[in-house]
């Protein structure tokens, strides 16, 4: 019997889980410091074993899983390294920054247990283990970040596991794991919030900004809704990537009021076509670490029930519509009606539905 411990039972941890429970020969337990999630993990039949004694939980396990806070990772190795783990028990996480903690690891006396440091590249805009499903990973990139001192059967042992998750998993070193992270996810999660603030702070002497920053302006900023405190504690440890980001990033926008300032249109047009070009080139529908939206916009008259019968037109074919927003500012924004589906495969079947049912359909 290969057991498995998760610590944090949330989202990621969750959904972990689920691909691994049930599977023969494997037994999944669950930590939680509060009783409550115990029992919630036990009552949605998560995990076959709950426990809120962190050493309980670690001492049973071949594999140990912290779905921590990245703040809270260095404290929970520590307290491992405190315990009576089992001879060749593997430890991970699934932390978006991975250099620090693989330092943390290389201080601590683990005895024969081995860290490796593990980032599930995929996400929700929902939390908690409420949200957790077993195909979050599937077709996403899981990167594992052993450094050379790793054990090669460890590494084998670890991705043979993960395969449940049905991920594709990929190795990377932890400092460039931290890089290619910092500039595709928390750079954009820094200037979505400084767009956002800006913005909010012109709003305070002028209210049309909040009234009219709606359409494509909330889309390209939803990742400002993002958890305060996970993101503090991203931000402050990856702080030495950031910060060369953000001087880049400076470099580029300046760059911009260099062009606007000498109204080099040429160049603009240039910024503009190198920018699409790239963006072309990425795969629309493979998860990543900012998570997908299943959003279509739909063009219809304002009219007395139209509403009504575009979600009925989707109930009675079983289409699950998680959410339906009526745009007010249609800048940017091809329809009028704004629709949103829990997963690719209820967004293509809307598409094909009211595509048939004559509806004028964009995505």
């Amino acid at each position: 019997m290969t057991t498995v411990a998760i610590f944090g039972v949330g989202l990621i941890g969750g959904s972990i889980a689920l691909c691994l429970k049930g599977k023969p020969d494997m037994h999944v337990i669950g930590y939680s410091n509060r009783q409550s999630s115990v029992e919630k993990y036990m009552q949605r039949g998560v995990v076959d074993y709950a426990t809120t004694s962190k050493r309980e939980a670690a001492e049973q396990a071949d594999f140990i899983i912290l779905c921590v806070p990245v703040g809270n990772l260095e404290e929970y190795l520590i307290e491992l390294s405190t315990f009576n783990l089992k001879p060749g028990c593997i430890i991970t996480d699934v932390g978006s920054t991975k250099a620090s903690v693989a330092a943390c690891a290389r201080t601590l006396d683990l005895g024969d247990a081995v860290f490796i440091g593990g980032h599930p590249m995929a996400g929700s805009e929902r939390s908690g283990v409420e949200a957790a499903s077993v195909y979050l990973l599937e077709n996403a990139y899981y990167v594992l970040t052993p450094d050379h001192h790793t054990p090669a059967v460890a590494v084998e042992k670890l991705k043979e596991l993960l395969s449940h998750t049905k991920a594709n998993m990929v190795i990377v070193d932890s400092r460039e794991h931290d890089e290619i992270v910092g500039a595709i996810s928390h750079l954009p999660h820094m200037i979505a919030v400084a767009l956002v603030n800006q913005v909010r702070n012109y709003n305070e002497s002028n209210g049309l900004y909040e009234s009219l920053a709606a359409g494509g302006f909330r889309d390209i900023t939803r990742i400002a809704s993002s958890d305060p405190v996970v993101w503090r504690d991203i931000l402050v440890n990856n702080r030495s990537v950031l910060l060369q980001l953000l001087r880049d990033w400076s470099d580029e926008t300046n760059k911009f009021a260099d062009m606007i300032e000498r109204s080099d249109g040429e160049s603009i047009e240039e910024a503009f076509r190198t920018a699409r070009e790239f963006r072309s080139k990425m795969p629309e529908r493979r998860k990543g670490i900012i998570h997908s939206t299943f959003d279509c916009y739909v063009d219809v008259p304002d009219t007395p029930g139209i509403i009504g019968k575009i979600a009925s037109e989707l109930g009675n074919k079983r289409i699950n519509l998680s959410n339906m927003h009526i745009i007010e500012s249609r800048e940017d924004v091809p329809g009028i009606l704004r629709l949103s589906f829990r997963n690719q495969e209820n967004l293509d079947q809307a598409i094909e539905q009211l595509t048939a049912s004559g509806y004028d359909v964009h995505l």
